[in-house]
């Protein structure tokens, strides 16, 4: 494959986390007992509560800090908080649903290359970090979009950090031609 050839990269979301607030006490033991797809954890103070659709698992602490995991959109884990605002509700809790946020986002491609990785990591040095002893990958920190990368000799990108979904294909535009450089 020439350089010039352009591909289009296939990035994937495949978790998004997010937290909100319910602005009220919550008594995890009413939670664990009245509620569905529910697990009491109350050795770290929390209830797990899986919603089936969007497919989301929720940590629910006493405080009404709820960190919600396993969406693959933005739009799919606010869903999913609010319905899991809502099921509180019906559990008797007076919630109101308040500052919701993303706060990491979990994305991977995969290029139709393989990756040099002692090449990169020299050619881009500041930035970015190769260890093979520790890990097998190298690690790409983007300080202004707060965005971490690991790149695999494979070819394999996970793409982690608090970034829009947007952000991810901006990331991977910004790393294109600097990967496309080091391939075999």
């Amino acid at each position: 494959m020439e350089p010039s050839d352009d591909v289009a990269l296939d990035i994937t979301v495949t978790n998004v986390v997010s937290v909100f607030r319910t602005r009220c006490h919550l008594n995890l033991r009413t939670i664990a007992l009245e509620g569905v797809n529910v697990i009491y954890k109350p050795e770290t103070g929390k209830v797990l509560m899986k919603l089936r659709k969007p497919r989301i698992t929720a940590s629910i602490w006493s405080s009404g800090k709820i960190i919600c995991t396993g969406a693959t959109s933005e739009e799919e884990a606010k869903i999913g908080a609010r319905r899991l605002a809502r099921c509180l509700q019906k559990l008797g809790f007076k919630v109101r649903f308040s500052d919701f946020r993303v706060v990491n986002v979990l994305a991977v491609c995969s290029m139709p290359f393989q990756i040099h990785l002692i090449q990169f990591a020299k050619n881009n040095r500041p930035i970015a970090s190769y260890e093979p002893e520790l890990h097998p990958a190298v690690t790409y920190r983007i300080k202004h979009l707060r965005a971490t990368i690991q790149i695999f000799s494979t070819g394999s990108i996970t793409i982690t950090g608090n970034i829009l979904t947007e952000g991810t294909k901006t990331m991977n535009e910004h790393m294109w031609s600097s990967v496309l450089n080091k391939k075999r």
